[in-house]
């Protein structure tokens, strides 16, 4: 199932911008279940996943990768044979913001998501 976050675009922040406190991430967090929040300083999201092999894992981190210039947001990617790491928080206001949990949205619908 897609969230209505998958729908949206990504819009570029600024450096001016707020991020999201622990209360607005959490409500986001409904819509991104598999994914951890992380609120140490900055707030992130996190999650991991496995796969069968190293390429398997790799044609996952790739299609990520294509979704993310679509978007012009980059996840941080952690890869170790079949597993991967992603996290999400947005560099330029040093926290979270609407993109992160949009990205997270997005790599959630991508077919073969390991787990």
């Amino acid at each position: 199932m897609t969230s209505d976050l998958a729908a949206k675009k990504c819009e570029p922040c600024e450096g001016g911008t707020a991020p999201l406190t622990t209360s607005e991430a959490q409500a986001y967090m409904e819509q991104t279940p598999a994914w951890q929040l992380i609120t140490d300083d900055p707030h992130k999201i996190n999650r991991d996943l496995q796969f069968k092999d190293f390429v398997e894992a790799m044609k996952f981190v790739n299609r990520v990768a294509d979704v993310a210039e679509e978007e012009g947001h980059h996840p941080n990617l952690y890869i170790s044979w079949n597993k991967v790491n992603l996290e999400l928080y947005t560099h330029s206001i040093g926290g979270l913001s609407v993109n992160d949990f949009i990205m997270a949205a997005k790599i959630d619908a991508l077919e073969g998501g390991g787990d």
